[in-house]
């Protein structure tokens, strides 16, 4: 089983954000929407990611993650997308990815 750890970088009160880490390297990130009964999550991983592994982490989350919440929810929904990370856009600074590839333009 994966060792995959969470670090939150942003709460609001209805939402949060994580970076998954595995052994300290990036491998994805969540972000998790509170509304009413339901959970719905939005989970980016990497390319490779097996499928087995990323039901596991679909499972750390749902136990580990929501349950810790406290959110008495019926149903818990996960879209995820899988492919390769092409850096972090804001308002200041571009961050390449950390493998040292460049990301191209319009991709």
């Amino acid at each position: 089983m994966a060792s995959f750890y969470f670090e939150r970088e942003c709460r609001t009160p209805h939402s949060e954000c994580y970076t998954i880490l595995e052994e300290g390297n990036p491998m994805g990130r969540l972000d998790l929407h509170f509304t009413g009964s339901m959970v719905h999550a939005t989970l980016v991983v990497g390319e490779q990611l097996t499928q087995e592994t990323i039901q596991e982490l679909i499972t750390i989350v749902d136990e580990d993650l929501i349950d810790a919440v406290g959110i008495e929810r019926d149903e818990f929904v996960v879209h995820v997308h899988q492919g390769r990370d092409l850096g972090v856009w804001s308002n200041n600074e571009f961050s390449p990815p950390e493998d040292g590839t460049q990301a191209q333009e319009g991709a």
